[in-house]
């Protein structure tokens, strides 16, 4: 028996606001403290778009004709349940679909909102849009309180009054159950349409602001207490929440990955989907099909779900080489799942837009809607299952594929075969919810794990710079490490620091050298033993759910998370645009964001307002700030700045070329400073760090600091200029002591020979071996590799 106070959002009909009350609760209720649970009636993947930004949880479906009757509890109190180190939720707050007693046609009703009310035995709130109608409404609420005894509802919300007197008469008019609130009229918070109905909140920039200003009108408009003593009145349920892992296991002790289709061309997908394929024993990877330029590591198989790719064709057609790597994927045999907007992408075109083309298929808009529950029959064996094996879908497109069906069919539709499948490919316009047929998410899993992983190297996240030069007397250009001598006040601070080796460290003074220097108070800043223990701190702060690397990067956050027990997923920026951060192509529900400042190792520095948009309520993000003070000026550091929901990791190990004491700092707000603390080990910060950080925090390492990041610019100058002299690309506008260079394959080797040693790129996810990374060197030492790039194009220059 489980206690879940719930209510179902219900309206007599479509348009009348069930979406903007249900969500504007749920964003109310969470803001208040409460924890919430979304949910949706029907197939619908929009709404739980908008649940989910109101609650930060995953917005969950509630269908009986796609999981079955008997499933639907369970899914209520598994989406309710505790979300890692998020508590069970406090209420689930249910959102109907159509009408409340509107269901599949000629079966009575059957999925409608009153029919999963009856199921879950939840207490009913009326949505009623008033602005055409007064008394009436009375009579309206009157036949939708006494249709079906077996469906309680509780109480109405009026919605689009036209002033407080027409408000007035309808609640006069209501005889049955209290009016819990009005809303006058106000488009400003309802969600843009489409041609498939509303716009993902992941397509809307201003989403998260629209639901504080929903949430705000809603406390005002409505009695949340009412609602609450509704949802408590809820009966206790009789079932076990449902599991994943009762329906699936892993097939074998592997742990292969599974890239998943996101971004905001790709946003429709059941959350039980994931879940399914972890508990089957796979690593799902969320990647971002208009902005990702390669397929996740060490992808073995891949979903593509539902959304908009007509909408987004242009961008999608434009990403060239991730569209060349899916059909090399999928043609080596990766398993591949692709339903409705996945199924377009693979084809060989979107009207006139190019996609991957690993379908014999072009796609076209049509002005007719395809809508609709649909019972298929698989008419082979194929990826997802035998011969004969049936299930229940939603099939919803405007689209349509020519020809309608491949070789071999995916499903069979009465007389209509629509799809295409194979042993490793499955695509159809239908949706299907996994947690009502787990067979085909084992299936899935199966081939996952048998091997149908594309030979593809997956980057070495442990390699570093210092690798390129111990072998051999090699001239270093690999180190981003300032190869100048150190300020003699900096090794005298050292040396001196050897006297205090016979008590245990403490970093307290050395904190509040630092938060002067950057105008901080204490508690704003932490002591770390280089930026790599602080990644292992933010790492292990809390149980992330979607945690984010921005890349190109520094792969130790990485490693932190993956040590961490974290999935990863990355972001990345786009070559062709400098590697510009775009704080859109960042998936709306991630909760950690990482990205470096000017990133190692594009060099680029991204303005500060593009940083600060990737904030967003529930999400940290942190900025590795490592180069930053080789920047003159600091231009774009947050390290001074207080924006909430910003952790910033400072190195002093590239500027003052101490790598070997491992100093570093974080700076953020004191909550999280605090967090952190309490999760460092005692001690960890040695007792020569903390000098060094002492001294470079001074008046004297500011002016010296200056000097070197001037000296930088000079000759990182230098360094460009020749690289244009020759016709070498390299990133433009650097701004660390490095610049990313592409002078193709094999000229590493060939500069190695020659006694350079320079960065290898392909270990930095979204790079291959075409790049390298060249540090920043005195005049002299450019001359030398610039001459032998010379050289090295000449060799490899064809004879005419």
């Amino acid at each position: 028996m489980t206690v879940l106070p719930r209510v179902m959002i219900a309206a007599p009909a479509s348009g009348h606001g069930k979406t903007t009350v249900a969500t504007g609760l749920m964003a109310a209720l969470s803001r208040a403290g409460t924890e919430v649970s979304g949910h949706k009636v029907g197939p619908d993947y929009i709404d739980p778009g908008y649940h989910a930004l109101a609650t930060g949880r995953p917005g969950r479906n509630l269908d009986p004709y796609l999981v079955g009757e008997e499933r639907i509890v369970p899914l209520l109190l598994h989406g309710a349940g505790p979300l890692g180190s998020r508590p069970a939720a406090e209420i689930a707050v249910v959102e109907g679909v159509m009408g409340l007693y509107d269901g599949q046609l000629e079966t009575d009703g059957f999925a409608s909102t009153a029919h999963v009310a009856a199921l879950t035995r939840t207490p009913v709130v009326l949505v009623v849009d008033v602005s055409h109608a007064s008394r009436t409404i009375g009579a309206v609420v009157h036949g939708l309180v006494s249709y079906d005894p077996r469906v309680e509802v509780a109480g109405v919300i009026l919605n689009k009054a036209g002033s407080p007197r027409h408000a007035d008469e309808v609640r006069r008019a209501i005889r049955d159950v209290p009016v819990l609130g009005v809303l006058h009229r106000d488009a400003g918070i309802e969600a843009p349409s489409r041609h498939l109905g509303l716009v993902p909140a992941a397509e809307r920039a201003e989403a998260a602001h629209a639901l504080d200003v929903l949430a705000a009108r809603i406390t005002d408009a409505v009695d949340l207490e009412a609602v609450r003593r509704i949802a408590a009145g809820a009966p206790p349920l009789h079932a076990q929440p449902w599991s994943p892992s009762d329906d699936v296991s892993p097939p074998s002790a592997d742990r292969p990955v599974v890239a998943m289709a996101g971004g905001r061309a790709f946003t429709f997908r059941y959350a039980e989907t994931e879940e399914l394929l972890r508990a089957a024993g796979c690593d799902v990877v969320a990647f971002d099909p208009l902005s990702d330029a390669v397929l996740p590591e060490g992808t073995a198989g891949i979903y593509l779900g539902g959304g908009f790719p007509e909408v987004h064709a242009a961008d999608l057609a434009a990403n060239v080489p991730l569209r060349s790597a899916l059909a090399t994927a999928i043609a080596e045999g990766v398993p591949t799942v692709a339903e409705c907007a996945g199924l377009l992408y693979l084809c060989r075109s979107v009207d006139a837009a190019e996609m991957v083309g690993a379908v014999e298929a072009a796609a076209v808009m049509t002005p007719r809607l395809t809508l609709g529950y649909r019972r298929a029959t698989s008419p082979t064996d194929n990826l997802l299952g035998p011969a004969g094996t049936t299930v229940t879908a939603h099939e919803f497109h405007r689209t349509t594929v020519e020809p309608g069906a491949g070789a071999v069919a995916a499903w069979e539709l009465g007389e209509r075969a629509v799809g295409f499948a194979g042993p490793t490919l499955h695509a159809s316009y239908l949706h299907i919810h996994w947690a009502g047929h787990p067979a085909i998410a084992q299936a899935f899993a199966d081939a996952v794990h048998g091997g149908g992983q594309a030979a593809r190297p997956a980057p070495d996240l442990r390699h570093h710079g210092d690798v390129e030069v111990r072998d051999g007397d090699l001239v270093d250009l690999a180190v981003n490490v300032w190869d100048g001598l150190r300020p003699e006040w900096l090794d005298d601070a050292l040396r001196t620091s050897i006297d205090d080796v016979h008590h245990y460290p403490e970093a307290g003074t050395a904190e509040d050298a630092l938060a002067a220097r950057h105008g901080r108070t204490p508690g704003e800043v932490l002591a770390t033993a280089g930026a790599a223990e602080a990644f292992g701190l933010v790492a292990r702060l809390q149980p992330w759910r979607h945690p984010v690397v921005v890349h190109p990067q520094f792969t130790e956050p990485d490693v932190a998370l993956a040590e961490a027990g974290h999935t990863v997923a990355h972001v990345l920026l786009d070559a062709d645009h400098g590697f510009a951060l775009d704080p859109s192509a960042v998936p709306a529900d991630a909760d950690l964001v990482v990205v470096g400042n000017p990133t190692n190792p594009t060099s680029r520095l991204h303005p500060a307002d593009a940083v600060r948009a990737l904030v967003r309520p529930g999400r940290l993000v942190v900025v590795d700030e490592a180069f930053m003070d080789f920047v003159p000026g600091e231009t774009a550091s947050l390290a001074g700045d207080r924006t909430p929901g910003v952790l910033v990791i400072r190195s002093l190990t590239k500027l003052w070329s101490i790598p070997g004491v491992r100093a570093g700092y974080v700076l953020g707000e004191p909550d999280v400073v605090a967090a952190l603390r309490a999760a460092q080990a005692p001690w960890s910060v040695s007792t020569t760090a903390a000098a060094a950080m002492r001294a470079c925090a001074s008046e004297a390492a500011s002016h010296e600091a200056e000097r070197r990041a001037d000296t930088t610019v000079t000759h990182r100058q230098a360094l460009t200029d020749g690289l244009d002299a020759l016709g070498v690309p390299y990133v433009a506008g650097p701004a660390g002591p490095f610049v990313l260079a592409r002078p193709g394959e094999g000229v590493r080797e060939r500069l190695r020979a020659a006694g350079l040693a320079v960065r290898r790129g392909d270990t930095f996810p979204g790079l291959d071996a075409s790049w390298v990374r060249i540090a920043v060197r005195a005049p002299a030492v450019t001359e030398r590799l610039l001459s032998t790039l010379e050289a090295v194009a000449c060799e490899r220059r064809p004879i005419r």
